[in-house]
């Protein structure tokens, strides 16, 4: 049998964390796992991008410690690896663990959280620099993970995390954002109120393009007076109060959002099919999974998926069977359109595939809305 998950979306009408219901142990998930963060080159930029803006921010050199949580395959890491600067990965999955290891990026393969973090300390494994890129989503526990952060962060250390924010992925309908794999979704206000109920202080933000809009928070111990807190923190809680994020009822306006979104990639789907056209896709995201499923697509209107990992090639799509192949293929086959599912990374796509134009082929970019390219 082929196991299918409830997918509801709930909202506290205290704190306003938008959350899921944990309804698949999360060792099943991320135990072995397909995702690994080197296959985007626009992910590669960033990190690199990144790890200069902490150098030259904050003065992390080779005195300094960094610990990354969800290293993955040491994307990250291996650029302060190049500088010099001691790291430490922390991941759970140990075959993208292993991945790290062998580029000599120092992994402990491990789930992070409250105990963890006391076991590291008693190594005196504290951090200057402690990050986390798209996990804070991925916690089931989520005070058991900050209590971890406060305790292996240093006096005067820093934490970053970032993180999709709820804003862009409500005002862009970005439903497929949401899957099991991703217990919460956070406003700037929400994550505010979960640090300070750990004595950490939220003292700057900034709002990143990644993942279809992203907030960096950078975070202090409450009692680290030498991070004034920056204008931009107040203005970003001002606009998400006046964009309603404080009112429950503006969060029960997005189920019918998605009715249309669904719609409209449906009568595109439809409309193709009539005229005769291939359609195939690029990508095997998780979030690509919740959009087929929703939609009710399967090969009846998408005839295969490319990925450039090979992990995920010669498998297939849970619940809409569509067959992950190798780029390649779509040379082979010259289909008319590519339906993009990781359209967060569109440009870089629309780059790479740029031969398709050879025999009028066109890309379609389902989100926020349906875009012919």
């Amino acid at each position: 049998m082929e196991p299918f998950y409830p997918l509801d979306v709930y909202v506290c009408d205290g704190c306003f964390l938008v959350q899921l219901e944990e309804v698949e142990n999360p060792e099943n998930i991320f135990n072995d796992y397909a995702y690994f963060s080197s296959y985007s080159d626009t992910w590669l930029k960033h990190a690199k991008a990144y790890v200069n803006e902490m150098i030259n921010n904050f003065r992390i050199d080779n005195q300094s410690y960094v610990i990354e949580i969800a290293s993955n395959d040491g994307y990250l890491l291996q650029y302060f690896i190049e500088k010099r600067i001691p790291v430490l990965g922390i991941e759970p999955a140990a075959n993208v663990a292993e991945v790290a290891i062998q580029k000599g990026v120092p992994t402990e393969v491990m789930y992070f959280g409250k105990e963890t973090a006391k076991q590291l300390a008693k190594k005196d494994k504290y951090a200057d620099l402690l990050l986390g890129n798209n996990v804070l989503a991925h916690v089931p526990n989520l005070n058991d993970f900050i209590e971890g952060l406060k305790t292996l962060l240093k006096p005067q250390g820093i934490i970053t995390m970032e993180f999709p924010h709820l804003l862009r992925l409500m005002e862009e309908t970005q439903f497929d954002t949401i899957y099991h794999e991703h217990f919460s979704y956070f406003s700037f206000l929400t994550v505010e109120k979960v640090f300070a109920a750990h004595r950490l202080t939220i003292f700057d933000v900034k709002e990143l393009p990644t993942h279809g809009g992203s907030l960096r928070i950078y975070a202090s111990h409450q009692e680290d007076n030498t991070k004034p807190i920056s204008e931009r923190v107040y203005e970003l809680k001002q606009h998400e109060i006046d964009a309603g994020y404080t009112n429950i009822y503006h969060y029960l306006t997005f189920g019918d959002k998605v009715k249309g979104i669904k719609r409209n990639i449906l009568n595109f789907l439809i409309q193709a099919k009539e005229e005769g056209k291939t359609i195939v896709g690029y990508g095997a995201p998780a979030k690509g999974n919740t959009l087929l499923n929703y939609c009710g697509i399967r090969t009846d209107f998408i005839d295969y998926t490319v990925d450039k990992n090979p992990y995920k090639q010669r498998h297939y799509l849970p619940g809409s069977h569509i067959p992950i192949k190798a780029p390649d293929k779509i040379k082979e086959t010259k289909p008319d359109y590519i339906f993009i599912l990781p359209w967060n990374l569109k440009d870089e796509i629309m780059e790479q595939m740029a031969f398709i134009r050879e025999w009028g082929g066109k890309f379609v970019v389902p989100i926020p809305e349906v875009r012919i390219y």
